[in-house]
């Protein structure tokens, strides 16, 4: 979830970008993972980074290094313990008992793949992020997070806007879709995976969607627009019209589309932060 930016960090970016360094197409070590994530702390623009998302299953070699780092001791590195969908959940049992209680690590929460048994997860006790799928499946995780979310729990959905080798690229209307899925719920949301850049285009030939895009997709769709509309959003690809509108939301809206899109995971952070402060959004 997004926190209180700093007077120079805008709070329509603070805490949006988690750090997937570890995570293709990155796949950092995760010492190196680590190193640069203390390292960024007291960067102009260290407020727009989120926790470090590590997979639940390097939970004992996250633990060893955060021990062999000094800087840990007086403010613990953040991290969001990752389970990728059709993966057994069992490592993130065992991964949160290994690190709950060690002093040099905050965990901020766990990330799981809805599946029949993803409730299982909630019995954790931290903030719980589902990943759904596309189609039926997706509207049916929708509908059961959308209740558990009424039940009080603490729970948002997820959506991977990148592409993998069993996941093809999500287009406009496809994203467009999620989005105002999430929105008619009243679900928060984050997003994984493709967005590296702030405004869409054709990048190294392949389409990715830009997260300035989302922001104001988003903002829209809080404000009664349907699918069709967000999808137009998403597809634009001229920067100055979009950044003008965002530009123009009040503190309350901003707050208000932060609430509902609460950040996204990205394996180079500081590609999207300096595509964002270059358009005059950071500040």
């Amino acid at each position: 979830m997004s926190s209180p930016a700093p007077p120079h960090v805008s709070a329509l970016l603070a805490g949006l970008v988690d750090d997937a360094a570890v995570f293709p197409p990155g796949l950092a070590t995760l010492d190196v993972a680590v190193d640069e994530y203390l390292g960024r702390r007291h960067d102009p623009y260290a407020a727009c980074i989120g926790p470090l998302l590590v997979p639940a299953t390097a939970a004992g070699e996250l633990a060893n290094v955060a021990a062999k780092d000094e800087r840990a001791v007086d403010s613990p590195i953040d991290v969001g313990l990752i389970v990728r969908p059709d993966s057994p959940m069992e490592p993130l049992f065992d991964a949160v008992d290994l690190l709950r209680d060690e002093p040099r690590v905050h965990l901020t929460g766990g990330e799981v793949g809805w599946n029949p048994d993803w409730r299982q997860a909630l019995g954790l006790e931290l903030p719980l992020v589902v990943e759904v799928r596309l189609g039926d499946e997706q509207r049916h995780g929708l509908d059961e997070i959308a209740a558990a979310v009424d039940e009080a729990a603490h729970v948002i959905t997820k959506f991977r806007t990148g592409p993998t080798p069993a996941w093809p690229w999500p287009d406009e209307e496809t994203l467009a879709g999620f989005l105002a899925g999430a929105i008619e719920r009243g679900l928060p949301f984050k997003l994984t995976g493709g967005l590296h850049h702030a405004i869409r285009g054709e990048y190294k030939g392949r389409p990715m969607h830009g997260v300035v895009n989302v922001l104001l997709a988003t903002h829209e769709g809080l404000e009664g627009a349907d699918a069709p509309d967000l999808a137009e959003i998403l597809r634009q690809t001229r920067s100055e019209p979009l950044v003008e509108r965002l530009a123009a939301l009040t503190t309350d809206e901003v707050d208000r589309l932060r609430a509902r899109f609460t950040s996204y995971a990205c394996c180079g952070v500081l590609e999207p932060i300096d595509e964002l402060a270059a358009l005059g959004l950071a500040r």
